[in-house]
């Protein structure tokens, strides 16, 4: 046998031992089994802890796809070079970062979210969506029937609903009642819709509100700006955001006081169970760790943040 031959079976004796002891000690050593094979898996477990929870198609796929109608800034909307930011994405980003999955946001008109869950168009619909009773049940809120599978919320956000005017021109409007006889422009399917429906029937005989609904929150915008309804009806965060950055703050106000607080939810479609717990048990580890305050933070949101992610909390 040569010198080197000899150098190598003592360096296999030695590194038989040493797994031998590692074995009998129940601790895990590189060099007792592939290094190639579980070096990456245990980095990515070290940077996604919470990987292991998702639902194995999605992990093996790496992208969860997300239901949004992206035009509700600041939660979640296009910038100028159209890359999709706002609360929701940096929220999806976080989350991804615990699960170890990328955040894929698909834009879509708000009133067919739902809808995309129940097709598994989208794994989830995340879009400041308000988490109800109705919804969970998958009955419309307005007829009070039936109309599909209901989905689960992870709750992540509280907000109220606002009135909003062109600025200086307030047409004497300062609460839901002051409607009455007036037109308002609203997004489709939004808690704000379906306040102004539940609203309108309340005023005297002959003095309903006209409500005219449109695609997107945007386009309702518009509309009021150009003197084609008396006021505008949003999410609190949604029409703060207007108010500040429409035409440079020239454009509306806000009236009245915010009403309806209720949670925005992470809608998934009923049965998944796993990726549901998932989603929850990621969103509780940020705000935890602190990333979930700091991205409210900075979209100056603070009075909305929660400290739990609640499943189903909305009533």
């Amino acid at each position: 046998m040569t010198a080197s031959s000899t150098r190598r079976t003592a360096a296999k004796s030695r590194i038989a031992a040493v797994c031998a002891i590692a074995v009998a000690g129940t601790m895990l050593l590189a060099a007792c089994g592939d290094q190639t094979k579980n070096g990456p898996r245990n980095s990515a477990s070290a940077q996604a802890p919470l990987a292991g929870l998702l639902p194995k198609e999605i992990k093996d796929k790496g992208v969860i796809k997300v239901g949004s109608d992206i035009a509700y800034p600041p939660v979640e909307f296009k910038d100028k070079s159209g890359k999709t930011v706002g609360i929701d994405p940096d929220i999806g980003a976080a989350l991804g970062k615990q699960l170890g999955v990328t955040f894929q946001f698909q834009n879509g008109t708000f009133d067919t979210l739902i809808t995309g869950l129940r097709s598994k168009r989208y794994d989830l619909a995340m879009s400041s969506m308000t988490d109800t009773k109705d919804r969970q049940q998958g009955i419309d809120s307005e007829t009070k029937k039936k109309v599909g599978e209901g989905v689960d919320f992870v709750d992540y956000f509280s907000a109220g609903v606002s009135i909003y005017t062109r600025k200086g021109d307030d047409q004497g409007i300062s609460s839901w009642a002051d409607l009455c006889g007036k037109k308002i422009a609203v997004q489709r399917g939004t808690v704000s819709h379906d306040l102004a429906k539940t609203e309108s029937k309340k005023c005297p005989a002959g003095k309903s509100i006209a409500i005219e609904t449109f695609d997107n929150d945007l386009e309702a915008q518009t509309r009021l700006r150009s003197g084609g309804a008396d006021a505008g009806s949003s999410d609190f965060p949604v029409a703060a955001y207007a108010v500040k950055t429409s035409g440079g703050g020239k454009d509306f106000q806000i009236v009245g006081e915010q009403v309806e607080a209720a949670p925005y939810g992470i809608a998934v479609a009923k049965g998944n169970d796993q990726l549901t717990k998932a989603v929850q048990a990621a969103l509780n580890a940020i705000i935890k760790n602190g990333e979930y305050g700091k991205i409210i933070s900075k979209w100056g949101v603070e009075a909305g943040a929660v400290t739990e992610a609640e499943l189903n909390g909305g009533s």
